[in-house]
């Protein structure tokens, strides 16, 4: 099968669009098919100019799509520009080479990662071009607009459903998403949830020398992992900076940064960290913390759980499907600092709880492997040829 991923986030981005845009082109690629992916140029790549050799010439666009490094497949990077005020967030030119790679890759399939911007012109593309799509719903873009513009919610959702409605299916990774989806109208929704590697995130990463050089004084370690960004609101864990034998450990970054430095006193920030280095500090923790009321899924608790982390996240969105109160976890009230804090000294208190959260934890991830994922995904794919050919006959 010929698949062309449009995605507006991939690596050397972090975030979990990029993350699943590539898992999806691995999966793709181990299972004998051919994937194309068209994202939008980073800092750390290059995007060749949009001139002439567009639209005019199909074959030119094929060979600009390349193998940067970051995939397994050959990877077409379209101009782009940062956005203002959150640079590491890249939004997608007009280009006309993205209708030409479509053409050129001779597509059977059009995979849309997280479809706003560049994703609602591959639809427009398709649509021209009579290729079935398949969605994938992946940002709470009308929570990020209400957080960013202070309005817009309305709007967001407009566009949200005029891009999702013109899809062959729309996969959303959550049943909360699914409900907030349909609840906005938007047909044909599924349900597809995001894997984990298991392998790499798992107990045995458990690093004495790293403990120590972070908590010297044997502090129980609780740690955030993610974009550090108004939207995840990790200042929410300045109370529990304050809590006596408590030392706290942020990775991540974005445009929060420099005032998180402030907010969260005798915290630990450690920047982006990646492979298996983020793995040994997953597993180096005693606590995960997630403090983002706007997650779609929340890969990050997926992994702090694989890696035998318990976890506290907030009762809405992702988290929702994830943890289990009382079993894996605690989930509390969002934005609500106190409930956070008296979470996290319940667990501090109480190490005999948080070795069978983690265990648990471990436990209810251990099949829920990309490989797994990837099957369900081509479940789909196929689902969605079989009904064009039969409203085509």
């Amino acid at each position: 099968m010929r698949v062309v991923i449009v995605t507006e986030s991939f690596p050397p981005d972090v975030n979990g669009v990029s993350h699943c845009a590539l898992q999806t082109a691995r999966q793709l690629v181990a299972r004998g098919h051919d994937p194309l992916v068209i994202a939008p140029a980073t800092a750390a790549t290059t995007a060749s100019s949009d001139s002439a050799t567009t639209a005019s010439s199909a074959s030119a666009t094929t060979a600009d799509a390349g193998h940067d490094g970051f995939a397994p497949c050959p990877v077409l990077r379209v101009p782009s520009l940062p956005l203002p005020g959150y640079p590491q967030v890249r939004v997608a030119l007009p280009t006309r080479r993205l209708a030409a790679a479509l053409t050129a890759h001779r597509a059977d399939l059009v995979h849309l990662a997280s479809p706003f911007v560049l994703g609602a012109r591959g639809m427009a593309a398709a649509a021209r071009r009579r290729l079935p799509t398949l969605a994938v719903y992946q940002t709470d873009i009308g929570g990020y607009a209400r957080t960013y513009v202070g309005l817009g919610e309305a709007a967001a959702w407009r566009r949200i459903r005029a891009v999702h409605g013109a899809a062959d299916r729309t996969l959303a990774p959550s049943t909360a998403a699914v409900a907030d989806l349909e609840a906005h109208g938007v047909p044909r929704v599924r349900l597809w949830p995001r894997g984990v590697d298991t392998d790499r995130f798992r107990p045995g990463r458990r690093d004495p020398r790293l403990r120590r050089a972070l908590a010297p004084g044997g502090e129980l370690l609780v740690g955030y992992v993610g974009r550090l960004a108004p939207e995840k609101h990790v200042e929410l864990l300045s109370r529990v900076c304050a809590l006596d034998g408590v030392r706290v450990v942020v990775v991540g970054d974005g445009p929060s940064a420099p005032a998180l430095r402030t907010a969260l006193p005798g915290a630990r920030l450690l920047g982006c960290r990646t492979g298996d280095e983020l793995a040994r500090l997953f597993a180096s923790l005693d606590v995960f913390v997630h403090t983002g009321p706007l997650e779609t899924f929340c890969q990050t608790v997926q992994e702090a759980m694989a890696s035998g982390v318990p976890v506290i996240a907030p009762a809405v969105g992702g988290p929702l499907d994830l943890v289990v109160p009382g079993r894996t976890g605690s989930l509390v009230p969002p934005g609500d600092a106190d409930a956070l804090r008296d979470a996290v000294w319940v667990l501090a208190a109480d190490p005999g709880l948080r070795a069978a959260y983690g265990a648990a934890g471990r436990a209810a991830v251990a099949g829920r492997t990309w490989d797994a994922v990837g099957e369900q995904l081509l479940g789909h794919y196929d689902e969605v040829l079989a009904q064009r050919t039969a409203v085509a006959a």
